[in-house]
């Protein structure tokens, strides 16, 4: 069995795969170079989201995953929202015209598994971070993107009754059941 987790945002992803095979990274978009105040084109735009969305398909389908879980963009974060959009749901189509089954987890939702509560004070993206490298020490969690990737990963492998984190308090994995799993 192996599970995706992913953290998908337009500059960079953050990507888990564990199971039979363990991995994770971070796939960087690179950026766009343009001349001071020039903004860039519909077709350079176009070309970033083609480019990378396959990058990450393809790192995804080497593995073959179960299952892929995949992080809602926060778009209360996101200056550029509608590219961020584009990569998003190319993503999340590429893989499903692949055949893979795909959960969605909300980002309210990723760091109750992760810290054990959705909101307030110590479920900031470092306090994930901080969670995760002390629970996963074996794996080479990177930054921000990679745990939350993990974390959705290991969420993933729970929900198919595999879970590789065990024991977890069960203020952690009361967030399984705010996720509609497809399988």
């Amino acid at each position: 069995m192996i599970v995706a987790g992913l953290d998908v945002s337009l500059a960079k992803a953050g990507i888990a795969m564990v199971g039979d095979r363990a991995v994770t990274t971070k796939l960087e978009s690179p950026p766009l170079k343009l001349p001071k105040g020039e903004k860039p084109s519909l077709i350079e735009r176009s070309e970033r989201i083609v480019k990378f969305s396959n990058r990450i398909v393809n790192f995804v389908e080497d593995f073959d995953p179960n299952l892929v879980v995949i992080e809602q963009p926060a778009y209360s974060k996101n200056t550029q929202t509608h590219d961020m959009s584009g990569v998003w749901w190319r993503v999340v189509n590429d893989l499903f015209d692949l055949g893979y089954p795909i959960a969605e987890v909300s980002p309210s939702v990723r760091p109750i598994y992760a810290v054990g509560k959705g909101s307030g004070k110590g479920t900031d993206k470092d306090a994930v971070l901080a969670a995760v490298v002390k629970r996963y020490s074996d794996f080479d969690v990177t930054g921000n993107d990679v745990a939350d990737a993990l974390i959705l990963a290991m969420m993933g492998s729970r929900h198919l009754g595999e879970p590789l984190d065990d024991p977890m308090p069960k203020t952690h994995t009361r967030a399984i059941d705010s996720v509609r799993w497809p399988l």
